[in-house]
């Protein structure tokens, strides 16, 4: 989400809301402000893609992007609507979808991990207000921003904090311009591809032997083109093992033919 909502549709939903213990069913789940453009939906659905190959088959988090999240019912009394870009909550049941994120329905946790897309319009919320709020009142243990733009022509610099005791404290990049989380185990940094058709700059995640993170489909191709090299590798060896056994019976019929072709010895008196 790029912005607080403050009027609108929205508006209107919060103040009809019935706050009854069912009333989070009623609470918005957007607003319906589309992202900026394509290269910020595709960053946040990446980021998405390749959080869940790091933590492939685990089923203990969430992942969320472009979806309100809910931390206090003031807020929702307030009609004050924030969602990030993008979010990972740890050590929750992430076997299904939640259409937002409503801290009180899940036992108070609240995002571990933020990601930020800035841009011209919302850098100044990214680093200010946001960057506060995530502080201070959701207590986010890490929080990145990255941008902007760069099909626009923008030059994307990234940016990353850690939760220290008094606070938010900068993360120093290192030689490769990444930032080291230790919420995902693994490095935030810049990678240059082509990622849905659409070639740019992109925040991807890397092991911590700096090997790149795949997305589903990068994982696809790779196990299929192992398996393609597999399948080449034992028609080699198939093409081997009968070229051996066919010089080994031309081998044989060779000693056949010599044998065969020897004078018998004159028989003894």
């Amino acid at each position: 989400m790029t912005s607080p909502v403050e009027a609108g549709p929205v508006e209107a939903v919060g103040q009809a809301l019935d706050f009854t213990e069912d009333f989070t069913q009623e609470l918005p789940c957007e607003d319906g402000i589309p992202l900026e453009n394509l290269w910020h939906r595709l960053q946040i659905n990446l980021l998405d893609d390749c959080v869940h190959q790091l933590w492939r088959g685990r089923t203990d988090f969430y992942a969320g992007g472009n979806m309100f999240v809910y931390y206090s019912l003031q807020q929702v009394q307030r009609q004050d609507y924030k969602g990030p870009d993008f979010f990972v909550v740890k050590d929750v049941d992430g076997s299904y979808v939640r259409p937002c994120w409503v801290a009180w329905r899940e036992g108070g946790r609240l995002p571990d991990v933020i990601v930020e897309l800035l841009s011209p319009s919302t850098r100044g919320v990214d680093l200010g207000a946001k960057k506060a709020l995530y502080e201070r009142v959701f207590r986010t243990r890490e929080y990145f921003c990255y941008g902007p733009d760069p099909t626009q022509g923008g030059e994307p610099e990234l940016l990353g904090w850690v939760l220290g005791r008094d606070g938010y404290e900068a993360l120093v990049a290192d030689e490769r311009g990444w930032l080291w989380s230790r919420v995902f185990g693994a490095w935030v940094g810049e990678w240059e591809g082509e990622y849905h058709g659409a070639r740019s700059r992109w925040l991807r995640l890397y092991d911590a032997e700096g090997r790149l993170i795949p997305t589903e489909a990068e994982a696809e191709r790779k196990r299929a083109e192992a398996a393609q090299a597999e399948t080449e590798a034992e028609r080699r060896r198939a093409e081997a093992a009968e070229a051996r056994a066919a010089a080994l019976e031309a081998e044989l019929a060779r000693v056949q033919a010599l044998l065969s072709n020897q004078p018998e010895k004159p028989s003894q008196p």
